[in-house]
């Protein structure tokens, strides 16, 4: 059967990351790779590491992101932009707005991958995850093959461009935010900016954590290298920081006085499914987001597995805690519960409560039991002010807890709340409930996408992840202003 020639680019098309429209003329030697998706699916967003794997094992390999928009939103080509620059993609991108390429290759879902060889034929298309144990192998074959017949291209093909950069400041979509209260230093997930930030109260930066291009490697704090790292904990006791790397599907622990980043779980590649644990650095994980600390484990939110992991700090074995592993809002025993896309996890010391962002939801595990305190199922999610039970939320991503209340990153609304378990009230503290940038009374200002927060010196200090600063809520003055980082 004569192989299909890969159909060229239609004319029209938006591009990103390049200067000019390519063609598959421009392509010719080298093995090609188009990954269609769009940057409001988690999936696609997810597989991001493995395909910069690919690509680092071979530079005869060309990466093209289609985006190809399911939503009104996604076709905007500033969204896209913001996508491109949150996910740190320097590779090229083509918005399919008509979906004509998608029509031309026969996708059908996201993500779907099409790869391309050096003559222009198309030789196979995949769907789903796991796309690097798919594909390595098989681009391996294509290059030896290729370049025993004189047709392939080793360098890497150069595209005069400026890349899609991250927003101007100090920082860039901060994730989640923590403090270490006996030496008056906040750490600070700069995820778009791919480094850990530590500051003062007042703002001066005393270091960063990560070299601050996306990668994957341990070393020293300016050596180290990470991809959209979220979650913290710090252990104040052993002066350690962990972090979770979300971009690389691991958990880095940060020690002083050596001042290195190591990794201690995952192996840097994203598990389709979970598994059932082990030596921490020999298990995949799959999107962890945050974490919390609790009686000589650190626990894991992993938002890719919709469970709740941890790992024993004494042996480094790491294994899932909550969780049945099903998409959904339902209580129970640790085994047999399910969440959705749990971003955000705190503990009292006594039990942990989770923010179950695709259900809308804060869970509380106790006592070998998952319960829902706030929310009702994935569906049912809003903004209302009242006892638990009645309350509605919008897709929390983060949670605190302090003298006994939490405090939810209400992330859809755009709110800080507080919710009291004793009483059962929710109310909100911070924020009007419109996406925007106002400092001033809490009730009046404006936040966009809150995500991480903690109590610090008497203040609260939030990671408005949307507006790529960290704002500052006064209880007592009732007031809200923006941190100014310097050096």
């Amino acid at each position: 059967m004569k192989p299909m020639a890969a159909p060229d680019f239609p004319a029209g098309l938006e591009w990103l990351n390049t200067d000019r429209p390519l063609s598959t003329r421009d392509m010719a030697g080298r093995i090609v790779l188009l990954c269609f998706g769009t940057f409001a699916c988690s999936n696609c967003t997810r597989l991001a590491p493995e395909i910069r794997h690919l690509e680092e094992e071979h530079p005869e390999l060309v990466v093209i992101e289609v985006h190809a928009p399911g939503f009104e939103s996604g076709a905007v080509i500033e969204n896209v932009r913001e996508a491109v620059r949150r996910a740190g993609v320097d590779c090229p991108v083509v918005i399919d707005h008509d979906h004509r390429l998608w029509q031309a290759f026969g996708v059908r879902s996201w993500p779907t991958f099409i790869l391309i060889d050096p003559e222009g034929n198309v030789i196979g298309k995949t769907s789903g995850e796991g796309l690097y144990g798919r594909l390595n192998l098989k681009i391996d074959r294509i290059a030896k093959e290729f370049e025993r017949r004189g047709m392939l291209e080793k360098k890497r093909l150069q595209f005069e461009a400026v890349p899609a950069t991250a927003g101007r400041g100090a920082l860039y979509r901060p994730g989640k935010i923590v403090a270490d209260h006996a030496g008056m230093r906040l750490f600070i997930s700069d995820s778009g900016h791919h480094r850990i930030v530590v500051a003062g109260g007042d703002g001066k930066i005393i270091e960063t954590i990560g070299s601050g291009s996306a990668g994957n490697a341990d070393g020293t704090f300016s050596e180290a290298a990470l991809y959209l790292p979220e979650g913290l904990a710090f252990d104040e006791e052993a002066g350690v920081l962990y972090v979770a790397d979300t971009g690389n599907h691991t958990i880095r622990q940060v020690s002083w006085p050596d001042r290195r980043v190591e990794m201690i779980a995952g192996t840097g590649l994203e598990a389709p499914s979970p598994g059932e644990g082990g030596p921490g650095t020999e298990v995949a994980l799959n999107a962890p987001r945050d974490l919390a600390l609790m009686g000589g484990y650190l626990y894991i939110v992993m938002a890719g597995f919709n469970q709740v992991w941890r790992i024993d700090l004494a042996t480094h074995k790491i294994e899932p805690y909550a969780g049945s592993g099903r998409e959904a809002l339902i209580d129970g025993p640790l085994e047999e519960a399910a969440f959705a896309g749990p971003s955000g996890i705190v503990t009292d010391g006594e039990a942990l409560y989770v923010a179950d962002s695709g259900a809308s939801a804060i869970r509380r595990i106790k006592r070998g039991m998952v319960e829902t305190l706030i929310g009702h199922s994935p569906e049912d999610f809003g903004d209302l002010d009242t006892i638990a039970g009645m309350a509605r939320i919008d897709h929390p991503m983060g949670i605190a807890s302090r003298q006994g209340r939490l405090y939810i990153a209400d992330t859809g609304n755009h709110k800080i709340k507080e919710f009291d378990p004793d009483t059962g009230w929710v109310l909100t503290k911070v924020g009007s409930g419109s996406r925007g940038y106002r400092n001033g009374i809490s009730g009046d200002v404006k936040l966009n996408e809150p995500n991480g927060l903690v109590h610090f010196g008497g203040l609260w200090y939030i990671a408005d992840t949307g507006n790529h600063t960290v704002r500052v809520y006064d209880p007592v003055r009732h007031m809200v202003s923006t941190l100014t980082l310097w050096r």
